[in-house]
């Protein structure tokens, strides 16, 4: 088959089949295919859209593009969870030790952050001696003994999705959901996991700017994860507002480690026990109600920030700044942004206050940029806030001084005071299951 005939068939609406489907992404993987016959029908997926067979067909093979990861030798079921991207998300430093101190087992590999959303990698590595780099063995020795191992993504994990996320990204193709729920599945149907929980973040800061959006995302890829035989739920979480106070890596797991001990934010705290109770009802731990206060006993308990420090310690971490983060590494240079208005905080654009760590050093505007561990940003006022001129909207810190100008203009940029209290915003909008949509 002619890839010219493929690229026909979908410009004028047409479906392909599963050989034509498994040719094309294999043809393209091994350089048959060049990047612009591949570019050309990406724009006619744009435009046309693809049925949940198609997706689901693309994304299997795109999975075993590479490495499929077999657990089984860890025993009983494994879930992992995944959020689409935002701005403060660092939730799986919480919800992974949470699932494993009530004996679920967590066996995750995570990514680098890029643009204005953060990764988990960055921000463990933000430990001292912290290992993102194991052996396979090693992966499974940590999960079986801490229940919980988080490591970078394999090189060789699902390279059609690399190949095709390079090509997309220069081809204004990014913004497709098929392009998008094949993509992200793609790697977690390859990751192994027996359940997936997905976190689909709606408003400024996602890549989803609608709540339908979202929700078309998450059915599509629950839809996946269903279709190739993984128990697979979502929740739509809000990203408007930025989660947590804290954006930065270093930053993002000191507020990490406050929730584990029972402080810290509280919508960081309730995203986080949504989360980790649905992953815990996947695996078959009880009702979801059981599962939510499983979750809120282990966090009470202590064992949840236990199991943090027992995976840290395992993967060649200090556990100690865990225990004292005033331990942690600081940046040099910092400066408070402070309100010249008296009123209340009614926007704040996640996006853009993603970008202004990004200017501060926390993040990459490619691939291969150098980050600051210490960079980042602690929020003092967020939405709904009541605000006084004078006040401290939010500290920037870096390691660059001649930074801090630029970055404190866009934070001004991006948060509003108005003069009237706005009216709250959901933290969670709806969870999705297969074939249901509940809106809360």
């Amino acid at each position: 088959m002619r890839m010219y005939d493929l690229i026909t068939k979908k410009k004028h609406g047409g479906e392909l089949s599963d050989a034509e489907i498994t040719a094309m992404i294999g043809g393209y993987v091994n350089g048959e295919i060049p990047d612009y016959q591949m570019a050309a029908m990406l724009m006619a997926i744009w435009f046309r859209g693809m049925t949940d067979h198609e997706i689901i067909e693309m994304t299997k093979v795109m999975a075993h593009s590479g490495d499929m990861i077999d657990l089984s030798a860890i025993p009983g079921k494994k879930v992992d969870k995944h959020s689409t991207g935002g701005v403060g998300d660092k939730t799986t430093l919480i919800v992974a030790p949470i699932v494993a101190a009530c004996g679920g087992k967590v066996a995750k590999m995570s990514g680098r952050g890029l643009g204005h959303t953060g990764g988990t990698i960055d921000k463990l590595e933000s430990i001292p001696g912290y290992r993102t780099v194991l052996s396979r063995e090693e992966f499974f020795d940590t999960v079986n003994r801490c229940g919980v191992s988080v490591i970078g993504q394999s090189g060789n994990l699902a390279p059609a999705d690399k190949k095709l996320y390079a090509l997309r990204d220069v081809t204004a193709t990014v913004d497709c959901i098929p392009l998008i729920a094949s993509s992200i599945m793609s790697k977690k149907l390859a990751s192994g996991a027996d359940c997936i929980v997905l976190d689909v973040k709606t408003g400024s800061g996602a890549f989803m700017k609608t709540l339908d959006d979202s929700i078309k995302l998450a059915q599509t890829m629950v839809a996946i994860g269903e279709g190739a035989g993984r128990r697979t739920v979502a929740l739509i979480t809000d990203m408007d507002t930025p989660l947590g106070y804290g954006i930065g890596n270093s930053i993002e797991v000191i507020e990490s480690t406050e929730v584990l001990k029972g402080r810290g934010p509280a919508d960081l705290r309730e995203v986080s026990l949504q989360l980790a109770a649905n992953m815990l009802y996947l695996i078959g731990k009880g009702m979801p109600e059981q599962c939510r206060k499983a979750a809120e006993t282990a966090i009470e308990d202590g064992s949840a920030f236990d199991t943090f420090c027992q995976m840290v310690r395992a993967q060649g971490g200090d556990d100690n700044v865990l225990r004292d983060t005033s331990t942690f590494a600081e940046a040099p240079y910092h400066i408070d942004v402070k309100a010249d208005a008296d009123g209340f905080v009614t926007k704040m654009n996640a996006e853009a206050i993603g970008e202004t760590s990004v200017v501060l050093g926390a993040g990459r505007e490619t691939k291969d940029s150098p980050i600051d561990l210490t960079a980042g940003l602690i929020l003092h006022k967020k939405y709904g806030d009541a605000v006084k001129t004078g006040d401290s909207l939010a500290t920037l810190y870096t390691s660059k001084r001649d930074v801090l100008a630029d970055a404190e203009k866009l934070y001004r940029q991006a948060v509003v005071i108005g003069a009237e209290k706005p009216a709250p915003e959901p933290l969670i909008y709806a969870r999705v299951e297969k074939d249901r949509v509940e809106r809360y």
